[in-house]
């Protein structure tokens, strides 16, 4: 029995070597950029606006990334998430500026008010919801959701995306782009 995924309303966009399983739950409008995964169970949902995710990112089950309109009064934004992030299961993110190589880990939650620079580790279970700009390479950890700045960008995830790209589609069925938009 094949679990088809949940699409509604919007358009879909995939780039062609991306790995996106059917049991994905993908609303409003999306674009999923070269060589990144979803997982099964992973909810991206654009209710405010449109959502546009860069290339060789992995989004793991159970992690939503929701554009939604906190203020009314605002036009529709767009959530942009740049390259070689990871979010790890049951993150829960959605703030609209998302840069290169940050790792939200699991149970995390950022909020919507926050920007994600570059090399940021949101560490398991943090809250963070301030109205803030995070500064390059920081990291927030710990149950009191410390912080402290790291010399490097986490290394990219270039293995577990070939390793996940071989194995993710002998258990899941997997979306593919539009014949429409293969050209």
């Amino acid at each position: 029995m094949a679990v088809s995924a949940r699409h509604d309303r919007g358009s879909i966009k995939i780039a062609p070597d991306a790995i996106v399983c059917e049991e994905c739950t993908l609303v409003g409008e999306i674009t999923i950029g070269s060589r990144t995964v979803v997982h099964p169970k992973a909810r991206i949902i654009a209710e405010a606006g449109p959502i546009v995710i860069g290339d060789f990112n992995i989004i793991e089950e159970l992690v939503t990334i929701k554009n939604r309109n906190t203020d009314s009064s605002q036009k529709a934004q767009v959530l942009i998430i740049g390259n070689n992030n990871v979010f790890e299961v049951g993150a829960d993110v959605e703030c609209l500026k998302i840069g290169d190589n940050n790792i939200v880990e699991s149970r995390a939650h950022v909020g919507s008010n926050v920007e994600l620079t570059s090399g940021c580790i949101i560490g398991a279970m943090c809250n963070v919801s301030c109205n803030e700009k995070l500064a390059e390479n920081t990291v927030i950890y710990g149950s009191n959701c410390e912080r402290r700045f790291q010399r490097d960008k986490p290394p990219a995830q270039g293995l577990q995306i070939d390793f996940l790209s071989k194995i993710l589609p002998n258990y899941h069925h997997l979306r593919k782009p539009p014949k429409s938009q293969k050209a």
